[in-house]
């Protein structure tokens, strides 16, 4: 992993001026304990990686190619022959080797289990470029969302004006439409770019028989193998994602016509079941009344029964079956289901099928509130999507925390936009090697000896407590127009750190504003309990205080706890967007006590 320490240095070659004068007292203490003659040779190095940073694996060859690197400063007089001086090891504290996760863990989750035991990268309207009545549609924000790491891809079906093709719209609105067929082969261009773990594509279904007919070829003539269809008719539980590697996987309610077939069918097995259960009843009563009676008759009976479950279906059944469209219906990997009723009846587990339930943010609020451990439950088989309500014509999001507290794997939001959600977002899909697949807790997929399960409302004891120093930032200066943030004088920054989790993790706490200073040295400790950390997500940002007006934004991140590298480290910024500053980061420690 050090060997790109090279590129590193060049970027810090550019942008990085620290002096000794400017560091925290606590990093200069450090230095001094971890060096000798104000020269920490690889040895030191060593030694402050495993002590300070916990890095029980490190190596003196580890060490050694850090020195190394940082070499190429050697023209701007930080290094010493022998080692490191004070400014060369801040440039490796503040360098991306640094990081605040593991950059070469990568996939490290158990990935063999069901679908239906991850959280997964979700994309709601995935098509639109902007807000949800008059942007336009197209397949640029498709490749943006799966370049990011989205594996969760929303199309809505409506047939074109001439009614003789299919195009993708949000429908009822004036978004102008973009080809389905254009979209479907920029996914299969960009689906594995950035993970090769499966990619779902969600149809919202609003065309007629003849042309599922033509999405069933345009479909199988772009995907070919890469496309999962099942050998059944209904899964009986999700494979894994290790196993749908680099695979294409529709998803959509099937056609009612053959939900109907399938209801008239159900109705006409049962039926012959109980005329079968009726007439062996009534054979069982005239055989005992006879003396004598021979097997032929026996085997006249079983041979009725086995032709009675072979009658065909009646007239309405076929027709229905006709307007189907079999080669679409195949398609389907993943069966979405609306169901009639209460929220009680759409949270059902049917033991011999798996399937995918979709519910608007208010709905499953209600659900959550009322059938909270149903939710879950229903969570540890099948598959739960949220999305965003329909007055969110701007495109904005809800909290995407309140889905994943109850077990829901597909948290879908509008990636288009920008705020505090999508951080919240980017933050959890930063974990697992940024794949698009997280785990989901143990405890979310378990119930009790009494089937109780998960409650995230109930006051846990604290599990461990989160530790975080925010001791300086860097970078604004380079990467900000120099009257950005002030006209006059230089930027008061001031950090907000804060847990979102579940309600009695979740906590805000800030640092004091500094005056006019672009290179702020705070060196504040907070301390987070936490009674359930697996849920927990760590977000920052920084602003500048103004007295009169918003504060302006001067970077954000979001980080999973669970995978958070403890001791110092280097942490990047982003923008409103989630892109990331080229200079802009923080020195922040991370402890669990």
């Amino acid at each position: 992993m050090w060997k790109q320490t090279y590129r590193v240095c060049l970027c810090f070659r550019r942008r990085f001026n620290l002096r000794m004068a400017e560091a925290p007292d606590e990093i200069k203490r450090l230095f001094l304990q971890y060096s000798e003659n104000g020269i920490m040779t690889a040895h030191h190095l060593r030694r402050f990686m495993v002590e300070v940073q916990k890095e029980e694996g490190a190596t003196r060859e580890d060490a050694q190619a850090i020195v190394d690197s940082l070499r190429e400063l050697r023209h701007l007089n930080v290094l010493l022959r022998k080692g490191l001086s004070f400014e060369a090891f801040l440039r490796y504290l503040f360098g991306d080797v640094n990081p605040p996760l593991s950059s070469n863990q990568g996939v490290h989750h158990d990935m063999d289990a069901p679908l239906s035991h991850y959280f997964i990268y979700t994309g709601h309207n995935s098509y639109l470029t902007g807000n949800q009545i008059s942007s336009d549609s197209s397949d640029v924000p498709i490749i943006k969302a799966l370049q990011r790491g989205v594996r969760v891809i929303e199309l809505d079906m409506w047939p074109n004006s001439s009614k003789d093709d299919i195009d993708v719209l949000h429908g009822g609105t004036l978004t102008p439409p973009v080809q389905l067929i254009k979209c479907l082969r920029s996914i299969k261009e960009h689906a594995f770019v950035a993970s090769e773990y499966p990619v779902i594509i969600t149809f919202e279904d609003h065309i007629t028989p003849d042309l599922r007919a033509k999405v069933a070829e345009m479909v199988t003539q772009i995907y070919g193998d890469m496309l999962f269809c099942p050998e059944v008719e209904c899964l009986k539980e999700f494979p894994s994602p290790e196993s749908l590697k680099k695979r294409i996987i529709v998803s959509t309610k099937p056609p009612k016509k053959y939900i109907e077939a399938q209801e008239i069918r159900v109705k006409e097995i049962e039926k012959q079941k109980r005329k079968a259960e009726t007439d062996e009843e009534a054979s069982g009563k005239e055989s005992s009344q006879l003396e004598g009676g021979d097997s032929a008759a026996g085997d006249s009976s079983e041979s009725d029964e086995e032709d009675n479950n072979h009658e065909e279906l009646p007239e309405e059944s076929e027709k229905a079956q006709r307007d189907v469209v079999p080669e679409y219906v195949r398609l389907i990997a993943i069966h979405a289901v609306k169901r009639k009723g209460g929220l009680k009846n759409y949270l059902r587990i049917n033991p011999d099928k798996v399937t995918r339930l979709s519910l608007n943010e208010q709905k499953f609020e209600k659900a959550v509130a009322r059938h909270g451990k149903d939710t879950i439950r229903f969570t540890q088989r099948n598959l739960l999507r949220v999305f965003p309500k329909a007055t969110r014509i701007d495109s904005s999001n809800y909290n995407p925390m309140l889905g994943w507290r109850y077990g829901a794997q597909m948290v879908a939001l509008n990636m288009q936009g920008h705020g505090k959600s999508l951080w919240l977002m980017h933050g959890m899909f930063r974990a697992n090697g940024g794949c698009g697949y997280v785990k989901k807790p143990e405890f979310l997929m378990k119930s009790d000896p009494d089937n109780e399960v998960f409650d995230p409302k109930a006051k846990l004891p604290v599990k461990t407590t989160l530790k975080v120093n925010v001791y300086m930032g860097e970078g604004w200066y380079y990467d900000f127009p120099h009257t950005h943030f002030d006209a006059y004088s230089p930027p008061d920054f001031y950090a907000r750190v804060r847990i979102a989790g579940v309600p009695v993790d979740t906590v805000m706490k800030r640092t004091r504003a500094l005056e006019d200073n672009w290179t702020p040295v705070w060196n504040e400790e907070f301390e987070f309990p936490l009674t359930v950390p697996e849920l927990a997500l760590l977000r920052i940002e920084v602003n500048d205080y103004d007295f009169s007006e918003k504060p302006d934004f001067g970077g954000q991140t979001c980080l999973p706890v669970w995978e958070l590298r403890r001791g110092i480290r280097s942490v990047p910024l982003y923008d409103h967007e989630g892109e990331k500053f080229r200079s802009v980061r923080l020195l922040m420690r991370f402890e669990f006590v």
